[in-house]
């Protein structure tokens, strides 16, 4: 018996995925696409092909690891029934092996501490199912994991292992790295050379949508129609078309509609008299967060948008995350810098005669343990007047908590029967507008974020909200804020959109 006999035939885009020289694929990306099965033939395929394979197979939850690749006609059970018959598979608890010393690891990392149960493995084909559910972190160990030694694979096959294929489609809580890390200024087909900082591995992105999978209109006829009742635009643009471009389920909710009323602005010049503040959220592993406030003091138009008295106004920021060879960030991965160092940097960052009212910081890093505390630290750096944050996250009796605070500032108040927003952001304020939009809800909590996500300028942000900025009353003979373009601001303007049209 060979694996030709099983009925493991692939629509294109699957052929496509499995033929590639990639070795690093996302499939997918609306529902329906045939990842799943794509995944276990694949599996079954290469098992059977290349003698003492090891391949892990990975979903977040164990039950949907049972239920979407065991169970059913087209799971493991349903495909190999044969060749188990035959005694050519044996399939025991959580693996499945071959008459040639092939093996199928079925695998789960409900927590992110699970991922270490695998520390020690060699993983010469590693395929992850609904990728969006792990952190990047969970999936940059298991990548590591992936390596090859030792094992004789067949020359049409050659060059394309260790190997790595994952389904994925949009929204959970990996949205943002996933579609930082394979969509992102990734072209659908397109093969990219990583350097080792990355992974050092071909990377692709094959996107597929129901079209691609004619087998799941046999199976299931009506599965278009409850892609398309899913009720939620959103939810129908994500998932039976794909999109990256949204989110379903964020937590903050009202982002959208904050954007589209002007909450992104140009920058322009702080008058000297308006209070001015920073924020901070410390990290070292994990990225830190500065952000630098000015409290508008009175109401004043900039552009088509009135910005009223009391607003707050992110005017720059500084966050601590490494790069790549591109310049991109690495998601939740902090520089690892010395507290004195991040407190000269952020003294070396504050633009010179700013008068900075206070800087308002996360609680724990006044905490002592035998030595100088960070905030201490912080201060030897250069850092003066910090204050301990108010860390309430969520409301509790009575209080405001510091994510309903900073959710009342993107949804604004009336002015003259208008709602304006009461914090902006200058456009330059990059990773705050990157990472805020995709923070998701807490699955056990729903009225807090997920914390696995990459949180910490929404923390930072949330410690200014609960600081209790105030605005200055203006001077007798204050001049009116200017917030005209400059030359150099249509210059700037000019040349961006001239670039964008040459990259396009």
């Amino acid at each position: 018996m060979s694996p030709s006999e099983l009925n493991l035939s692939l629509h294109p885009k699957q052929g496509r995925a499995l033929s590639s020289p990639a070795t690093e694929i996302l499939y997918g990306g609306a529902a329906g696409g045939g990842k799943s099965f794509l995944i276990r033939a694949a599996a079954i395929i290469w098992c059977a092909g290349i003698p003492g394979l090891q391949v892990y197979l990975f979903r977040r939850i164990r039950d949907d690891l049972i239920r979407n690749h065991i169970e059913g006609p087209k799971g493991f059970r349903g495909l190999l029934a044969d060749w188990v018959a035959a005694k050519l598979v044996v399939i025991v608890k959580d693996e499945i092996r071959f008459w040639n010393g092939s093996k199928i690891y079925l695998c789960h990392c409900k927590d992110p501490k699970d991922i270490y149960k695998y520390q020690g493995a060699e993983m010469h084909l590693l395929l992850i199912d609904e990728l969006t559910h792990f952190t990047e972190d969970m999936y940059r160990f298991l990548r590591n994991r992936v390596r090859m030694v030792g094992v004789d694979v067949p020359e049409k096959w050659q060059g394309r292992f260790p190997r790595i294929i994952c389904g994925a489609n949009p929204g959970n809580i990996g949205h943002l790295w996933v579609k930082q890390t394979f969509v992102e200024g990734q072209p659908p087909f397109a093969i990219r050379e990583l350097p080792a900082a990355d992974g050092g591995m071909r990377r692709q992105r094959i996107p597929a949508r129901l079209e691609d999978n004619p087998s799941m209109a046999e199976d299931d006829p009506g599965y278009e129609g409850r892609l398309e009742g899913l009720g939620s635009e959103t939810l129908v643009r994500a998932m039976r078309w794909g999109d990256w471009s949204i989110i379903e389920g964020v937590f903050f909710d009202c982002w959208h509609d904050w954007v589209l009323r002007g909450g992104i602005i140009r920058p322009f010049k702080i008058p000297d008299w308006w209070l001015r503040f920073r924020s901070h959220d410390w990290g070292s592993a994990r990225p830190f967060s500065v952000g630098w406030w000015a409290v508008a003091g009175e109401d004043f138009q900039h552009g088509k948008i009135l910005i009223p008295r009391g607003a707050l106004i992110r005017t720059r920021e500084w966050y601590g995350a490494k790069r790549d060879e591109q310049g991109n960030t690495v998601a939740n991965t902090g520089l690892k810098m010395t507290a004195k160092a991040v407190g000269r940097g952020i003294v070396e960052r504050t633009p010179k005669g700013h008068e900075i009212s206070y800087t308002v910081a996360d609680p724990a890093i006044f905490a002592k343990d035998g030595g100088p505390s960070i905030m201490e630290r912080l201060m030897e750096g250069g850092v003066k007047n910090i204050r301990r944050a108010d860390n309430r996250r969520v409301s509790n009796r009575g209080a405001m908590g510091g994510w309903d605070m900073l959710r009342e500032r993107f949804i604004g108040e009336a002015f003259d029967g208008d709602i304006r927003p009461m914090l902006y952001m200058f456009d330059a304020c990059r990773e705050a507008i990157r990472t805020i939009p995709a923070l998701q809800h807490d699955e056990a909590r729903p009225e807090d974020l997920d914390t696995g996500a990459e949180d910490h300028v929404a923390d930072e942000i949330r410690y200014a909200c609960m600081s209790r900025p105030y605005a200055r009353p203006k001077p007798d003979g204050a001049r009116a804020v200017d917030a005209t373009p400059t030359f150099g601001d249509r210059l700037s303007k000019h040349l961006k959109l001239r670039r964008e049209e040459r990259e396009h």
